[in-house]
This record gives structure tokens, sequence and C-alpha cells, in this order.
């Protein structure tokens, strides 16, 4: 059972497809959050910004509190969740640097000092 929902159907094999549909049917305030989810990742992949507040509406109306919750914050902050979900630019790159550098700290940590850090960062 383990992905039924949060992986990509087209992922699933035919007997985990007729599985998951089964559980769907029977459930359906389970098969409401699929959807929702389903369709908040396709507009993460695509970057199709421009559906959000037609999920954020769906998402308020379908009386599920995990997923209502997420869309309150989601309209609380929505300038910026709409540039996000349209726009190429992320900070990634920016993300990775900061992560390898504070790697570097943490292995220099109680070692030669600021000079060797310097250094170390620097040709790494």
């Amino acid at each position: 059972m383990t992905g039924w929902l949060t992986r990509h159907p087209a992922t699933l094999t035919e007997e985990d497809k007729l599985r998951r549909k089964a559980v769907l049917d029977r459930i359906p305030e389970l098969a409401s959050a699929a959807e929702l989810t389903s369709s908040f990742a396709e507009m993460l992949t695509t970057l199709d910004g421009l559906r959000l507040p037609e999920w954020i509406t769906e998402a308020m109306t379908a009386g599920l509190p995990g997923i209502s919750t997420f869309a309150a914050g989601l309209q609380s902050d929505f300038d910026a969740v709409t540039a996000g979900l349209t726009t190429d630019w992320n900070s990634g790159p920016v993300e990775g640097t900061v992560n390898r550098i504070k790697m570097l700290k943490r292995q220099m940590f109680g070692r030669a000092g600021f000079p060797l850090l310097r250094k170390r960062v620097l040709l790494a």
C-alpha cells in the first residue's frame, strides 16, 4: 500500500492501480484528498500557478482539515506562492552552495581557525 496516493498514477502497476481504486471508492474523503494532492503536484511540476486560486477554493470547500489548513496558509502568502508556481527561478543552486559551506564548517569545527576554513571553502 506504500505510495498509492503519493506516487504518480502512471508509475503504479496494474495491480496497485486496482487496489488504489478499490480503496478510494470506499472512502470518499480519501478520494478527495488524493485528487487535491494530485492536482497540486501537477501544478508544481508544470509551473501552472494560474490555477492556484481555483485549487485553494476547492481545498477549502473539501472539508478536509489538513488540506484546508494548508490551503489557508497558501492563501495568506498568495503572491509569493503564485510567483513560485509560475516562474522558473529557484534557489536550488544557492541552497546547494550554502549546504556545502555548512558541511565544511562542521568538519572544521574546533580545528585550525578561520584562515584554514576560508582556504577549504575556496578550494573545495
